[in-house]
C-alpha cells in the first residue's frame, strides 16, 4: 500500500445518485488521501437529468461512462460501476477506491474491495444507509464539503449529543492508560475504525482537538516531547 500522499485512487461516481454541485469540493477532499488517477462518472448521459454534470466533467477531467437504462426501474449504472471497479481491482494499478454515491447497493462492493486489501472511501449524503457507510474505511458526507450558502454544516440534533458523549467515553475507555489519560491520536484512530462516517465537521469543528475542547465532560492536557512537538491527551472529568 502506498503512503497516503502517493496513493493512487480510482474515483467512481454514480452520477444518477450524486449531486454535481459538490464535485469541486469532493475532489479537493479526495486529494487529501491521494491522487485521483482514475476519474469516471456513470449514468445515462442522453437523459436531461444529468445535464448539470456535463460542464463539471470537462472542467475536472472526469470520464463519462455511458450506460443506458435497458429496463425501467432497474439501475444499470450500478452494475456498470461495479464491473469497472472489479476490473480495476484485478488490474491492481490503484491503491484505493472512492465510491461516490448514497446508494446502499454498493455495500457489497465496498466490502469486497476491502477484503482485497484496498482502502475504500465512500462519499454521499447523510441519508446514506448505515450499511454502506460501515463498509467503507471512511465515509464523508456531502453536507460537510459544501454547506448551504450563509450557514454552517448541519449540526447534530439534540438527541445526538448523548451519542457523541458515548462515542468519546468508549474511545477513552478503550485507549486510556492506567492513569485514565488517552492520547488524542489513539482516540481519533479508535473512533475512525468503529464509525467510518464520524466527522468533526458535522459538529461545527474543523479538527478533533477543537471538538474535544468543547465537551464539558472531557479534560484536555498538552505535553511537549524532546523535539518540542505538542501532544494532546484527554480523560473523562472526575
Amino acid at each position: 500500500m502506498s503512503s497516503a500522499e502517493g496513493a493512487r485512487l480510482a474515483v467512481l461516481i454514480d452520477a444518477d445518485n450524486a449531486s454535481a454541485s459538490v464535485v469541486k469540493e469532493l475532489l479537493e477532499e479526495i486529494a487529501k488521501f491521494g491522487t485521483a488517477s482514475v476519474k469516471r462518472a456513470y449514468g445515462d448521459w442522453t437523459t436531461p437529468n444529468l445535464a448539470g454534470w456535463k460542464e463539471h466533467l470537462h472542467r475536472h477531467a472526469i470520464q463519462p461512462i455511458q450506460q443506458f437504462a435497458y429496463t425501467k426501474g432497474k439501475n444499470s449504472t450500478d452494475a456498470s460501476l461495479i464491473i469497472d471497479a472489479m476490473d480495476l481491482l484485478y488490474a491492481d494499478n490503484v491503491d484505493g477506491f472512492c465510491l461516490v454515491s448514497s446508494d446502499s447497493d454498493f455495500t457489497r462492493l465496498a466490502t469486497r474491495l476491502r477484503e482485497a486489501g484496498k482502502v475504500v472511501y465512500g462519499l454521499g449524503e447523510q441519508k446514506t444507509p448505515e450499511a454502506f457507510r460501515a463498509a467503507c474505511n471512511r465515509f464523508i458526507f456531502f453536507e460537510v464539503l459544501r454547506p448551504p450558502s450563509g450557514s454552517s454544516p448541519e449540526q447534530p440534533k439534540a438527541d445526538n449529543a448523548p451519542s457523541l458523549r458515548y462515542t468519546f467515553e468508549q474511545a477513552v475507555a478503550a485507549t486510556s492508560r492506567d492513569n485514565g489519560w488517552a492520547s488524542l491520536s489513539a482516540v481519533g484512530s479508535y473512533i475512525a475504525k468503529n464509525d467510518p462516517s464520524f466527522d468533526t465537521r458535522l459538529y461545527g469543528s474543523a479538527k478533533l482537538s477543537e471538538l474535544v475542547r468543547k465537551q464539558p465532560y472531557l479534560e484536555v492536557k498538552e505535553t511537549a516531547d524532546a523535539s518540542g512537538f505538542t501532544h494532546l491527551a484527554i480523560r473523562l472529568r472526575q
